[in-house]
C-alpha cells in the first residue's frame, strides 16, 4: 500500500514558536505570572524571616527555607521561559521541555528543604518560642496570600498549559498548608503546650509529597510519556470526523512543556481527492481547535485500496426506482460492490433521515451521506455548482449521473427491505 507522510504546521528550520493556547500573549503571560510568584515570595520571606528571628519557632524557620527554595525555582521558571523561546539550527524544535526540566529542579529543591527541616528537628535541642498576638496575626496573614496567589495562578496554569506555572502553584498551596502549621505551632505555645517540632516533622512529610508528584510529572514529559488516553480519543475523533478521512489506523503523542507533538495514521480517499493538501491542512485545523495546546501534526497519509466500494443511490421506493430528485428522495440504497468483477456483495435501502426538512435539504444529506462512508453517489442530474457537490469533492466523493430508471438495470439486483 502506497504510503505518504504529510507533516502539517511550521516546515522552516527553526519554525516560530506558537502559544499551545493559540494566543500570542501566552508566553509573556507566563513570564509575567513568574515574576509574580518572584515578588509573593520577597513578601513571605521577610514576614516569615522577621517572625522567626523574634519568635525562635523551629516551624516559622522551616517555612522561611521553604520561602527561600521557592524563590529560587520560581526564579528558574522565568529563565527557563526566556530560554523556551529560543531556536536555532542546533535546536530547530525549541527548548520545549526547559520548563519540565525546571520542574526536576523544583522537586529537588522541595527535598533540600525537607532534607534540612528534618535535620533541624533532629539535631536540635527542645527550644519553646516566645510567642506575641502580632505573630499569629503576620502567620495569619502569610496563610491567606499563597492560598489566594495560588488560586489565580493555577487558572493561568491551565489557560497556557505551564507545568512551571502548575507546580508553583500547587507548591504555594502547600505553603498555606505548612504556614498553618507553622501558626498552630505558636498557637499552642502561646497555651504553654508546644508542638513545634511536630508541626516540623508534619511539614516535612507535605513538602515530600508535593515534590514528589511535581518529579514525577515532569519526569514523564522528558521521558517522552504517550499524551493521556483521554486527550488521544479527542484527536482520534477530530481527526475521523474529516469527511475524506476513511480510517484513523493509529495515533500517537507526546508531550514537551507546555506543547503537544502528535502523530496519526489516516486512511484517505486521495486517489479522489482534487487536493489532498488541502484535506491534510483541514485536518491539521480540526485538531489544533479540538486541542489547542498541539504545536505540531505529524499525518501518516495511506491510499484507500479496499476490494470493495460502498455506492449510495437515491430511490422512491424499496423495489430500487431511482428517484429524480436527490434531496427529497424518501430513501436511498446503499450498496458493496466488488471493484473488479463489479458484483453486488451487499445491498441495503435506509430511509431518508433528512427528508421532512424544510431548507439545505440536499447539503445535509450529502452531509448525512458522508457519515456513511459512501466512496460513490448515482444521481438522476448533475448538481455541479451546488452545495452536495461541494460537499462530495471535499470528502473525496466520486458522483456520476445516471439515466437507469431501476436498480436492477444499473446492477442487476432485486427488492430490498429498509435497513433498520
Amino acid at each position: 500500500m502506497p504510503e505518504k507522510t504529510a507533516q502539517t504546521g511550521p516546515r522552516s528550520e527553526a519554525p516560530p514558536l506558537r502559544p499551545a493556547d493559540g494566543s500570542a500573549s501566552s508566553v509573556g503571560e507566563v513570564i509575567r505570572w513568574g515574576l509574580y510568584s518572584i515578588a509573593v515570595n520577597g513578601v513571605l520571606i521577610c514576614l516569615h524571616g522577621f517572625t522567626a528571628w523574634a519568635s525562635g519557632s523551629l516551624a516559622v524557620t522551616a517555612e522561611l527555607v521553604h520561602n527561600f527554595a521557592d524563590l529560587a525555582s520560581a526564579g528558574a521558571v522565568v529563565v527557563g521561559l526566556k530560554l523556551a523561546l529560543h531556536k536555532s539550527r542546533a535546536f530547530p524544535y525549541g527548548l520545549y521541555k526547559v520548563e519540565n526540566l525546571i520542574a526536576v529542579g523544583l522537586s529537588i529543591m522541595i527535598f533540600f528543604t525537607a532534607f534540612e527541616v528534618a535535620a533541624t528537628v533532629i539535631s536540635d535541642a527542645q527550644i519553646v518560642p516566645s510567642v506575641d498576638f502580632w505573630m499569629l496575626a503576620v502567620l495569619a496573614v502569610t496563610m491567606v496570600i499563597p492560598l489566594v496567589f495560588s488560586r489565580f495562578e493555577m487558572r493561568v496554569a491551565e489557560r497556557t498549559h505551564s507545568p512551571a506555572l502548575r507546580a508553583d502553584a500547587q507548591e504555594y498551596r502547600v505553603h498555606a498548608y505548612t504556614t498553618g502549621l507553622a501558626f498552630t505551632a505558636l498557637l499552642s505555645a502561646w497555651f504553654e503546650f508546644p508542638l513545634d517540632r511536630v508541626a516540623a516533622a508534619v511539614i516535612i512529610i507535605a513538602v515530600v509529597k508535593t515534590g514528589w508528584d511535581i518529579l514525577i510529572d515532569a519526569l514523564r514529559v522528558l521521558l517522552d510519556a504517550s499524551i493521556d488516553l483521554p486527550s488521544a480519543d479527542r484527536i482520534r475523533a477530530a481527526i475521523a470526523a474529516d469527511p475524506a478521512v476513511t480510517e484513523v489506523t493509529w495515533i500517537t503523542g507526546r508531550n514537551a512543556g507546555r506543547f503537544r507533538f502528535v502523530e496519526a495514521g489516516v486512511v484517505l480517499r486521495s486517489h479522489r481527492l482534487d487536493r489532498p493538501e488541502a484535506a491534510i491542512a483541514r485536518i491539521e485545523r480540526t485538531v489544533r481547535e479540538a486541542m489547542p495546546q498541539i504545536e505540531r501534526v505529524l499525518l501518516h497519509v495511506e491510499t484507500a485500496t479496499s476490494d470493495s466500494e460502498r455506492v449510495a443511490v437515491p430511490v422512491t421506493d424499496l423495489s430500487g426506482t431511482i428517484s429524480a430528485h436527490f434531496g427529497e428522495a424518501p430513501f436511498f440504497a446503499f450498496l458493496t460492490l466488488d471493484r473488479k468483477s463489479h458484483a453486488v456483495e451487499d445491498q441495503r435501502i435506509r430511509a431518508n433521515p433528512h427528508l421532512a426538512e424544510s431548507r439545505a435539504k440536499g447539503l445535509r444529506v450529502a452531509e448525512w451521506l458522508v457519515d456513511q462512508k459512501v466512496d460513490r453517489v448515482l444521481v438522476p442530474r448533475d448538481f455541479e455548482g451546488r452545495g452536495p457537490a461541494y460537499v462530495f469533492r471535499e470528502a473525496g466523493i466520486q458522483v456520476e449521473v445516471t439515466s437507469e430508471p431501476t436498480l436492477a438495470h444499473l446492477f442487476g439486483t432485486g427488492t430490498e427491505t429498509p435497513e433498520t
